[in-house]
């Protein structure tokens, strides 16, 4: 067994995310510390299933920690770094802090303000699932995805190397991205699909009723399987990255514009199941 990149972690919020980094660290790096910051009833189940080692009620009260890792929905998130710099001058030595929100401008930017002895690298761990909560968690759940790291000009390299070790122990594809660039992908490849999947589900619903839903096939099922997914995390998603999702709605309402004025002819059909079959056939090569 390989030696771990940290020997004392904290993750403050143990949802789908933070919980399924703290059971990945128990069953990959069983020594390291794994100290957890939620609400009682969470930090309760958490200790229960031995996922961490010990719970503490505030992010400025922590022992002496190597690693934080912020993985409550993105606002929280921001308020918390305020936490951090008030109980940085309580840690004995320098700590590294990452986050695993969706957006990254707006926290990269936040993390300026933090003292000399933290080091901040942005991260987004892309092993999502259709429903949060800690009860969903599982270790294996960023095997082979992509985990995305974003460091502003100033962070120190061997912070950067130490996260992608971290990362890619727990199975994940450890990448580095600039901030802007990442919140302009994820809006298209993550953000979009989400709230289109949630929009559509919406409409359909409404129109279709619980005994018209009765009739629908596996099209609908697969293509609305994101639509459980909490609004809270969501909400801060768009408020965070607004002009790249707004881009990216755009476009999809330009498309199911040229779609709605060509119903009789299908010329705008054809084109865009072309382009749709090319590029969904390019995605499955990236997951095979």
């Amino acid at each position: 067994m390989t030696e771990p990149p940290f020997r004392s972690i904290a993750i403050a919020g143990l949802g789908l995310i933070g919980g399924s980094i703290a059971l990945a660290v128990r069953e990959r790096w069983p020594s390291t510390r794994v100290i957890g910051i939620d609400s009682q009833s969470v930090l309760a189940h958490a200790l229960g299933s031995g996922a961490i080692d010990r719970a503490s009620d505030r992010v400025r009260d922590l022992p002496e920690i190597d690693l934080l890792v912020l993985a409550a929905p993105v606002q929280q998130n921001l308020t918390l770094l305020t936490d951090v710099a008030g109980g940085a001058g309580r840690q004995p030595r320098p700590f590294i802090v990452t986050d695993v929100g969706g957006t990254k401008r707006s926290i990269v930017e936040a993390a300026r303000a933090l003292p000399s002895s933290v080091t901040f690298v942005g991260g987004h761990p892309l092993g999502g699932g259709e429903r949060g909560g800690f009860a969903f968690a599982r270790p294996d759940l960023f095997a082979g995805r992509p985990w995305i790291f974003t460091p502003n000009a100033g962070a120190a390299a061997d912070a950067v190397d130490q996260l992608k070790t971290f990362a890619s122990g727990l199975g994940a594809r450890a990448v580095t991205m600039d901030p802007g660039e990442h919140d302009r992908l994820m809006a298209y490849v993550s953000h979009l699909p989400q709230l289109a999947a949630s929009a559509l589900m919406a409409i359909v619903g409404g129109a279709a009723q619980a005994d018209g839903l009765r009739m629908a096939g596996r099209g609908l099922l697969d293509t609305t399987r994101l639509a459980s997914s909490p609004a809270d995390v969501w909400r801060d998603i768009a408020a965070t990255n607004a002009d790249r999702i707004g881009e990216a709605l755009d476009a999809l309402i330009a498309e199911l514009t040229r779609l709605r004025a060509d119903l009789d002819r299908g010329k705008a059909i054809d084109a865009i199941f072309d382009q749709a079959a090319h590029w969904r056939a390019e995605l499955m090569k990236g997951l095979e």
